[in-house]
């Protein structure tokens, strides 16, 4: 790269992930993206030099958000070979989805209880964007919606500790389906989710919980080996990011 790349502005997009707050929250917020939106492949070296010329921070910066990643099972911290985005192996995939399966069970239950007229609206509207994404053929943008659906579930939930849970099995199922998805990629969870939404509308624990475990089901029996909607290329996973900061005034130029 011979660009002399700026500081990163911290610029909302609308129906990502928060880019406020400090600069490795904002780092963390593009990456867990990349990985929500299958953008990443499973493996990919996460390069601090490269990551810190893309964002225009310190590697200091990057370690901070790689570290908290790795915390969340989504990044490999390797000692002295750097970090790398996770790839599940086929029992690890395994054990993840076991996992989804009984925090998604539990949060259903909980969302059936606690869930407001509001919080239904905003699901709602997540299901009618993730529609509109597909719809427009941005299949990231959907990809991203239908797991943020989930994480907003799981705040219907008011439980804390599952929050956290889902967040870290939600970017970890992202990952297992870049990297093990087969056949056609058609995505039906606009079907199921809005059922999903009504079935809790209607306080009707068991069909909800059923509903749930229908759509996990419908997950599953698509895995396989595919990496193709993945890429190792840090700069052209971020392409966005750079291109924010190359429109210097006419008098100016990329340097």
């Amino acid at each position: 790269m011979n660009e002399q790349l700026q500081p990163l502005k911290k610029q909302p997009r609308t129906g990502k992930s928060s880019r406020s707050g400090t600069q490795d929250d904002v780092v963390y917020a593009h990456i867990f993206d990349a990985i929500l939106e299958q953008r990443l492949a499973p493996g990919t070296k996460l390069s601090e030099e490269a990551l810190g010329e893309i964002f225009g921070v310190s590697r200091t910066i990057i370690r901070r958000a790689l570290s908290r990643l790795a915390h969340e099972g989504v990044v490999l911290l390797r000692p002295n070979r750097g970090a790398v985005v996770a790839s599940p192996s086929v029992e690890e995939a395994r054990q993840i989805f076991y996992a989804r399966r009984m925090v998604e069970r539990a949060i259903t239950e909980l969302a059936v209880e606690h869930a407001t007229a509001e919080q239904l609206a905003e699901l709602r509207q997540m299901v009618e964007d993730e529609h509109a994404s597909f719809a427009r053929g941005d299949r990231g943008a959907g990809i991203r919606l239908s797991g943020e659906f989930h994480l907003k579930l799981a705040e219907a939930a008011r439980n804390a500790p599952l929050i956290s849970f889902q967040r870290s099995l939600v970017s970890q199922t992202s990952l297992i389906i870049a990297q093990y998805e087969s056949g056609s990629r058609s995505h039906c969870s606009y079907d199921e989710h809005n059922q999903l939404i009504d079935a809790i509308e209607a306080r009707d624990a068991a069909r909800a919980v059923s509903l749930m475990m229908h759509h996990m089901d419908h997950i599953d029996s698509k895995l396989n080996l595919d990496e193709e909607s993945a890429s190792d290329d840090l700069h052209a996973v971020f392409s966005h990011v750079l291109q924010t900061k190359k429109k210097p005034g006419r008098n100016g130029a990329n340097r």
